[in-house]
């Protein structure tokens, strides 16, 4: 039986590997990146850079000179964050009038690819 689905079966196979190959070649490629405006704790506004991580459910902000801050996203509607040498901790996202997302004293805002 298996042979007379062979055919079929190499056209999977080749199938399979028109999308995964290019895909897998991708991984290589920098993560997607945004340049926005992030405040801490309620001081200045100034640039910043978002970076995604691959899967999508993580992204960092660096802010200037400040350690880089870390969150991870659940896919359940849970964040946490990380923000230097101190440990992960669960923060609540949240939207301002202003169009910012905040996370616990962290503040962005401009075009977030976040979903």
């Amino acid at each position: 039986m298996i042979t007379r689905r062979l055919p079929e079966l190499v056209g999977v196979l080749a199938l399979l590997l028109c999308v995964t190959v290019p895909a897998i070649a991708q991984t290589n490629d920098p993560s997607p990146r945004a340049q926005l405006n992030c405040q801490l704790r309620g001081g200045a506004w100034e640039p910043c850079l978002l970076r995604l991580d691959a899967d999508g459910m993580g992204w960092q902000l660096t802010i200037g000179n400040q350690p880089k801050i870390q969150f991870l996203h659940d896919g359940l509607g849970h964040v946490r964050m990380r923000d230097g040498a101190h440990g992960w901790r669960r923060v609540e996202a949240r939207w301002l009038a202003d169009a910012s997302l905040c996370w616990d004293g962290v503040c962005a805002r401009g075009e977030i690819p976040l979903d």
